[in-house]
């Protein structure tokens, strides 16, 4: 029978619930167990597909082609698990389901309400992923904060599910603030106090609370809370801020949160393998003591929260360990770059890459950088929109096209290298109706690609509308642009890069390999771009570069 646990939120958002939820699911799994984790989020969106980046950092994109919250990322590299649709609901979702199911009739004139319907909507989302992916153990995150009001009914449906599920077969974890004052000089358990109040009100006593803080709070601080919130003295866990992420699973594993958790639902704790999980976060403490820094610029258009660029971020830094180097990653708003300031801006430059991303702001500046990159012979990474103004750059100063550009940003350019995709045409809708999810990619031999992932065939998650103009594409070949990656019916250019004896390592996919980077197994174009980056830094041969022993890759 599947295990359920849920992960709730108290006093402010943003406290970490997803690295909590996504460390205890990396620590079931070292016990042997298939772990699915789920987000359920109560905002209106359908889904955070047409949401700025500024309000909910990058959209994740899922194997299977859906656009969901960047926790799923977090959850994805802790416990090494393709996710999928089912993974990441919303109360914009449910009501659409709700709404569509009446208008067709299904609720014979019935009157559709919270309670029952969208509280038994909520709790089938439960049951959708257990019985989709066979998993022992479905770990959910509820957004936003116990007290929120849009978050109610996910609440009650929880309470719902937990009492027809069993007691024995369901759990709920608490992750709550416990914020430092430092004119008192100590913690205060007030604010957790209120919040579990709040959360017992609507009718679910938490089995465990974890406790969030700047600070270390001490055992008698978690023997307040468990007195003042009735839970056990030992299932009160602190979680205070750490020097990374990663760092997360073993300080709870050291107090013995997941088997506390095995404990309550039943489960035979089997012994722990966390071999590999220590062995990355070793090699990334030695690799971060390093003085010696390989510098990436990220060139994009909302470097104010690099949670814009998470998965990009991310991809970044298990490659560098993989290395075992110190990789410093800065963002460039390329808003503000162009051709007076870029020596300033990019001067120090080992690599630069050019992410993902929409609309016209910024888009001059990342064709400047480009422009650099390849001129100067800096390692180059374009990823999605990367690709595109990589092949924008080319047009204009090695093809001639001056005004090269994409049909995205100017439709009355005269030589729209970039287009938009045929079967994008008549697409009104913006949610949901990009090009998404993983497509296969043909790499052509003997190419930095085809080195990068020693295979012939690839599959990429995508996330776009617009592709390189086939009716440039001839051109853009003889100029000396290679194509590196193709569709299998080779109509769509797929990944691009400048031959070794032009450029040491200048390479763009139109896919977003940064999703299926994992910490002991990075993505391999990120991988072998921060090679690259190293290489110019040290200014060796990128061959002369070794994989560090951890990850296992082979030289």
């Amino acid at each position: 029978m599947t295990k359920h646990i849920f992960v709730t939120g108290g006093v402010v958002s943003s406290l970490g619930k997803g690295i909590t939820a996504a460390s205890l699911g990396r620590l079931l799994k070292s016990r042997g167990y298939k772990v699915m984790m789920q987000k359920a989020d109560p905002y209106l969106n359908v889904d955070p597909g047409t949401m700025s980046p500024f309000q909910h950092g990058e959209v994740f994109v899922t194997e299977d082609g859906k656009e969901t919250d960047l926790d799923l990322g977090h959850y994805e590299r802790f416990i090494d698990e393709n996710l999928t649709r089912s993974s990441n609901f919303t109360t914009g979702a449910i009501y659409q389901s709700l709404i569509n199911r009446e208008r067709a009739g299904d609720f014979l004139g019935g009157t559709v309400q919270v309670i029952p319907h969208v509280t038994n909507a909520i709790k089938e989302r439960f049951r959708r992923i257990e019985e989709q992916t066979g998993a022992d153990v479905v770990i959910t995150e509820l957004g936003g904060t116990i007290g929120d009001i849009e978050g109610q009914a996910f609440v009650e449906a929880i309470r719902q599910f937990r009492k027809e599920k069993g007691a024995r077969d369901c759990c709920l974890i608490h992750v709550s603030l416990v914020p430092y004052i430092a004119a008192a000089h100590e913690v205060k358990t007030k604010p957790t106090q209120h919040s579990v109040r709040e959360l017992r009100s609507m009718g679910i006593q938490p089995d465990f609370i974890v406790c969030r803080s700047d600070h270390e709070v001490d055992a008698d601080i978690r023997a307040k809370i468990a007195s003042f919130c009735d839970v056990d003295e030992d299932c009160v866990f602190e979680n205070s801020d750490l020097p990374s992420i990663y760092d997360v699973p073993a300080h709870l594993a050291d107090q013995g949160f997941d088997l506390k958790v095995c404990e309550r639902l039943g489960m035979d704790p089997h012994e722990s393998h966390m071999e590999r999980w220590h062995a990355f976060t070793s090699a990334m403490h030695e690799a971060n003591k390093s003085e010696d820094t390989t510098k990436i610029y990220v060139v994009g258009k909302y470097t104010q929260l690099p949670d814009a660029y998470l998965s990009v971020i991310e991809a970044l830094h298990h490659s560098g360990v993989a290395f075992g180097r110190h990789v410093d990653i800065e963002l460039v708003d390329g808003e503000a770059l162009n051709d007076s300031n870029v020596e300033e801006v990019l001067g120090g430059a080992d690599g630069i890459l050019v992410p993902g991303g929409f609309g016209l702001r910024g888009i001059e500046g990342k064709v400047c950088a480009v422009h650099r990159a390849r001129t100067l012979k800096i390692p180059y990474l374009g990823v999605c929109l990367g690709l595109q103004v990589a092949v924008c750059e080319f047009a204009r100063n090695v093809c001639g096209l001056e005004e090269a550009s994409s049909a995205e940003f100017d439709p009355d350019c005269p030589y729209p290298v970039i287009d938009l995709m045929p079967d994008q045409e008549e697409i009104t809708d913006k949610g949901g109706t990009m090009r998404l999810g993983a497509y296969p990619c043909k790499v052509i031999p003997d190419t930095l690609a085809a080195e990068a992932y020693n295979e012939s065939l690839v599959y990429e998650r995508h996330r776009h509308r617009f592709e390189v103009n086939n009716a440039y594409r001839d051109r853009l070949i003889e100029a000396g642009l290679r194509i590196s990656g193709l569709s299998p019916d080779e109509r769509l250019v797929e990944m691009i890069e400048l031959p070794e004896e032009v450029h040491p390592w200048f390479v763009a996919s139109q896919a977003h390999p940064e999703f299926k980077s994992r910490p002991d197994r990075p993505a391999p174009l990120f991988r072998e771009f921060v090679r690259a980056a190293i290489a110019h830094h040290e200014g060796i041969d990128r061959h002369d570069v070794t994989a560090y022993a951890h990850t296992g890759e082979t030289e």
